[in-house]
């Protein structure tokens, strides 16, 4: 008598998925003989699981009856900055050349951008919550691994830089610079000092570190300096940089005005196709002012002058005034003297009581206040053991008010080749440098606090930062149609009045004010649309049926519409 039966035989690899057999049994008395009618092993394993259940007889219903998921990972973030890495060619700007070491820069990179708030320490487990390790091929790498592949990478920077200005910037095109300082924990890395804490950190050690852009903000370089390091001694070595590393034979640097001083001007005169653009400093617009060069009443007409100085060879000099502006520091002005005001008739107060006694005593106490309130200038103050008057000296206060609202940019940059108006709007540009600088301290990268020794391991962590807002300018840029970014350019009105205050256009003010984009979908922060992303996981799903850890697969959730217009603007980028 025969017996024909068929079944599936699940045949285990070593190191490798198991091979799933469709097979014949026939049973000839005792002797049962196997013939393999396929191999199923190409197949979904739910596909082979729902033949294995026909072949038993079973009634099918849904395949989920028969599946359980057995673990999960985020992966629609990671999906967005790995598809923006590719489409920037990122692996091959770190090296053209594949390593271990390049594959663990990359990682870092992306760890940045996806879990900014985990340390070096704390980033390979980081990691295990998302897909970034498996993607990235680093799933199995460890600590002491990063600190060498950071190794790796700064002795690269030079390289990276040069490969990133050749993509980025143009031979005569404006280039931007300036400086910033982030607190540092620790106290044994020379780069640790103390001087001007821009995070607000007065007497902390800091690093100082400057940022140059291309004109529209994309970064391209970091330095990284002492934290004591004063912003003008930082220009000059990226002049050079850009003459002699990245062959740039001329080009315009645009610096606030505490980082282009007379000083590097001087310098960047001997300088063959080096322009510049800046701005003078209060104390030179009053000079100008005084002396009749600058006539203030002409801006009842117009609030843009354009004229030339002999203070100022070979250079243009554009005035500008901005009405908001002067209201606003003259409404601050207004507050400071009152605060100051009330705490000197304080000071009189206890003066009076017998509470405070000596000229020196009283001095003391006053010099506190004009430090806290940085107008003591305005005050005619007469002290003595046993006494104290004060008074606002209004002229003094007419004279600064006079200027309020008022700014001169300064540039060597001729006229055929830029105009008044382009030269007020090239200078305000340095604007994208302090939104890098934003991004790079805030919630996206959060570069602070720095925590490393070495002072190769401090300008690795700052460069792998820089890096990672490489990348993310580029998904910003994409992603403008889906957050509250105003994606109108500079219109023809903002062109012909470069000094008065930038508006938004009614399209982008539609977003912030309702929330929603033209489609009616709600709108989002960058921060937002990336944990929006995150959403899409990468579940690891077996049959129930199956022993642990075996004929597991992996399943994606499939995106919902935004998600999936927020992945094809990453795959259009392009460089």
């Amino acid at each position: 008598m025969f017996l024909c039966v068929m079944h599936i035989d699940t045949i285990p690899n070593r190191n490798s998925r198991p091979a799933y057999l469709l097979r014949e049994s026939v049973r000839d008395g005792r002797h049962v003989r196997k013939r393999t009618l396929a191999n199923l092993s190409s197949l979904p394993i739910d596909q082979i699981e729902q033949i294995r259940r026909v072949l038993k007889g079973e009634k099918l219903g849904p395949v989920e009856d028969g599946l359980e998921v057995v673990g999960s990972k985020l992966h629609g973030q990671v999906d967005a900055v790995c598809s923006a890495m590719k489409q920037l060619g990122f692996d091959k700007l770190i090296d053209p050349k594949k390593s271990r070491e390049r594959d663990l820069v990359v990682a870092m990179v992306a760890g940045r951008i996806v879990a900014p708030e985990a340390s070096k320490l704390g980033m390979v487990g980081a990691w295990t919550n998302t897909t970034l390790a498996d993607d990235l091929g680093v799933a199995d790498a460890h600590e002491d691994e990063l600190y060498e592949a950071m190794d790796w990478l700064i002795e690269r920077q030079d390289d990276i830089e040069k490969r990133l200005a050749k993509r980025h910037l143009k031979d005569g095109g404006l280039v931007l610079f300036n400086l910033t300082s982030s607190w540092f924990e620790g106290v044994t890395c020379p780069l640790a000092q103390r001087g001007y804490s821009r995070d607000g950190r007065p007497g902390t050690l800091q690093v100082n570190y400057g940022v140059l852009t291309d004109d529209r903000g994309c970064p391209v370089s970091v330095s990284v300096f002492e934290g004591n390091t004063g912003d003008p001694k930082t220009l000059l070595p990226q002049v050079e940089k850009m003459k002699k590393a990245f062959g740039i034979n001329r080009l315009v640097m645009a610096g606030d005005r505490g980082m282009i001083s007379s000083v590097q001007i001087d310098a960047m005169r001997k300088m063959d196709g080096v322009d510049w653009i800046t701005a003078l400093k209060t104390g030179a617009i009053a000079r100008l002012a005084d002396a009749g060069a600058l006539q203030l009443d002409l801006f009842d007409e117009r609030n843009l002058i354009s004229f030339t100085h002999a203070d100022y060879p070979g250079e243009r000099l554009v005035a500008c005034r901005n009405p908001a502006l002067a209201k606003l520091r003259a409404e601050k002005r207004k507050d400071l003297l009152a605060a100051t005001t009330a705490e000197l008739e304080k000071v009189a107060s206890m003066v009076t009581g017998g509470r405070l006694r000596g000229a020196g005593k009283i001095g003391i106490r006053v010099g506190r206040i004009s430090n806290k309130y940085k107008v003591g200038k305005h005050f005619d103050i007469d002290i003595a053991d046993a006494s104290i008057s004060f008074s606002v000296n209004l002229e003094r206060v007419a004279a600064e008010a006079a200027l309020d609202g008022l700014y001169v940019i300064r540039t060597s940059v001729a006229k055929a080749d830029m105009t008044a108006e382009e030269a007020v709007l090239n200078y305000k540009k340095l604007a994208e440098v302090e939104r890098a600088f934003r991004t790079l301290k805030g919630v996206d990268l959060q570069v602070r606090p720095i925590r490393h020794r070495l002072e190769t391991r401090v300008k690795a962590h700052i460069f792998i930062s820089m890096l990672a807002y490489y990348v993310q300018w580029h998904m910003i840029q994409a992603w403008r149609p889906l957050t509250f970014a105003d994606e109108a350019g500079e219109d023809a009105a903002r062109q012909r009045d470069p000094v008065a205050p930038a508006k938004r256009s009614k399209a982008a003010l539609a977003k912030v004010h309702t929330r929603t984009l033209p489609d009616g979908t709600p709108a989002m922060s960058f921060g937002r649309l990336l944990a929006h992303l995150s959403t899409i996981v990468r579940n690891i799903v077996r049959p129930k049926s199956a022993k642990p850890g075996e004929a597991t697969f992996t399943l994606t959730t499939r995106p919902n519409p935004k998600q999936q217009q927020a992945l094809d603007l990453i795959a259009a980028i392009t460089v």
